[in-house]
């Protein structure tokens, strides 16, 4: 059932704008692409420059051009600070490894992704070019004109409220009135629930929140009634809105701006791609995970002193990592500490895994290990303690691998020894905390260019850093599957070596 309308103090995005919605279903359309023309070197880098006109193998970007009307940046006075502008159609290319033969580490899926979320480690294949983020020469919205919605769905990560500040920076440095931006309050819900009302995101608003954890927005998981989100969208007179999540999140957006599509709501609809697992496709890293692997690693830390002070000491971390284990990974390998680490993409044999401590007790006299969360759940599903459906987000719901393996492991030494066990489950610290240096200005550039890629008319896409450069990608292709550590790949192979860890399965 409909709810009325909140009331928000001045925004101008609250009044009813009956133009906003056209015939788009039958216009959205994709950029054009340019062939290679020859090579540029500066003293500051060098790329490829192309000719106009030939069709390019590029992951295509939907539009709203065709209902927009195109006009100068106001950054053009100036040439943009000094830096100039990106041009419509760069191009970043996504495979950067040409492999000698396919017995080459790595040269597996080189042509695309492995589907994260196949058995059978099946490849997705990808066009060779992502389109480059950042600013346009042209614009397609009346800076004047934007009545912007800002929303944060799924759990916490670092850096939200530094993304939240930069989106509201950048719309406010083109122009766009400070009483037209919404912030949605508790993720998607925020849009029809009558008890979480939109705020007016101004620049004195944010000023500071990058300061703090969390999201100044609150967010939610999962229940959203799209049909309901876009009426409100059309309703408010909304043409741009930034969703601040992860796969979830991700394919929210899309589901919005597919629906915007299909009732004819001209609006561009951005995702920025949160995830502390650092699972989503394509994207070299997320927001916030560097943060939590900085985090993570004093539980480790904490855990060596620990284990290390008692006879037979072991140190016990869990860390999160549902269905990816790249926070355990490069902690353990940031850490030097670990002495196994175990993740969701590579099954282990506890006897294995008892044994190979029990021989680190005998070299050392303690071990650490961590643990990502996701990890042994097909041990779990054998007992009385197996996971069961999913949470409001689709994720499987998980057993405490952590508490099991505490318990297994001072079984198997009962008698043997013995062994003095320290449990770490620092879980939600490592993602309620402000963000490290290196985050935040990640933070800053995904704000930014998420409004570039509106202002551009692109919608339906995410901004990311791919192959150490800032792109656009359509949505729909990063929400195929989850990215996932190869058991295969250089990354795994190099913390196996460097920690002298042996195959556990």
């Amino acid at each position: 059932m409909a709810h009325s309308v909140p009331q928000v103090g001045r925004s101008a995005c609250m009044r009813p704008s009956p133009s906003t919605t056209r015939s788009v279903a039958a216009g959205v359309a994709s950029v054009n692409n340019k062939a290679p023309l020859g090579y540029l070197s500066t003293s500051f880098g060098s790329g490829r420059v192309s000719a106009p006109d030939a069709d390019v193998d590029v992951l295509h970007l939907k539009n709203l051009r065709s209902f927009l009307t195109p006009r100068d940046s106001p950054f053009v006075e100036g040439d943009n600070r000094g830096g100039g502008f990106v041009g419509d159609v760069d191009k970043v290319r996504l495979h950067t490894v040409e492999y000698e033969s396919t017995d080459s580490a790595g040269s597996f899926c080189s042509d695309g992704v492995v589907d994260g979320s196949s058995q059978d480690d099946s490849c997705i294949l990808l066009p060779e070019w992502a389109i480059r983020g950042g600013p346009r020469k042209t614009i397609y919205y009346d800076p004047k004109e934007v009545c912007a919605a800002v929303v944060t769905c799924g759990g916490l990560c670092p850096g939200l409220n530094d993304v939240v500040q930069n989106i509201v920076y950048t719309l406010s440095d083109y122009g766009v009135p400070s009483d037209n931006i919404l912030g949605i309050r508790y993720g998607l819900r925020g849009f029809y629930d009558r008890e979480a009302k939109p705020v007016t995101l101004t620049p004195s608003l944010v000023d500071g929140i990058q300061l703090k954890g969390g999201t100044m927005l609150g967010t939610s998981r999962g229940g959203a009634d799209v049909k309901e989100i876009v009426r409100r969208i059309n309703l408010w007179g909304l043409n741009m809105v930034f969703v601040v999540g992860g796969n979830g999140g991700n394919a929210a957006a899309n589901a919005i701006a597919e629906e915007c599509e299909a009732q004819g709501v001209v609006c561009s609809v951005v995702g920025i791609p949160k995830s502390i697992d650092n699972d989503i496709l394509l994207i070299d890293r997320c927001f916030g995970f560097e943060t939590a692997v900085e985090e993570a690693q004093r539980a480790l830390l904490a855990a060596k002193v620990e284990a290390s002070s008692a006879r037979n000491g072991l140190g016990l971390v869990k860390l999160m990592g549902r269905q990816s284990g790249f926070i355990a990974m490069q902690a353990s390998m940031a850490s030097g500490v670990v002495d196994a680490c175990l993740i969701p993409e590579v099954p282990f044999n506890l006897e294995k895994l008892c044994a190979h401590i029990a021989k680190r007790f005998e070299m050392k006299g303690h071990a650490v290990v961590c643990v990502a969360e996701g990890a042994g759940q097909d041990i779990l599903n054998g007992t009385i303690l197996g996971g069961h459906g999913t949470d409001a987000s689709g994720n499987p719901v998980l057993q405490d691998i952590g508490l099991y393996l505490k318990s297994e492991i001072k079984k198997y030494f009962k008698g043997k020894g013995e062994t003095d066990i320290k449990y770490i489950d620092p879980t939600y610290m490592i993602r309620a905390i402000p963000t490290t240096s290196n985050d935040r200005v990640y933070c800053t550039v995904l704000g930014q260019g998420a409004v570039h890629a509106a202002f551009a008319g692109f919608t339906d896409v995410t901004v990311g850093l791919l192959n150490t450069h800032f792109v656009l990608l359509p949505i729909p292709t990063i929400i195929q599957a989850p990215r996932k550590v190869n058991p295969k790949g250089r990354s795994w192979n190099r913390l196996t070596s460097a920690i002298n860890q042996p195959i556990l399965n």
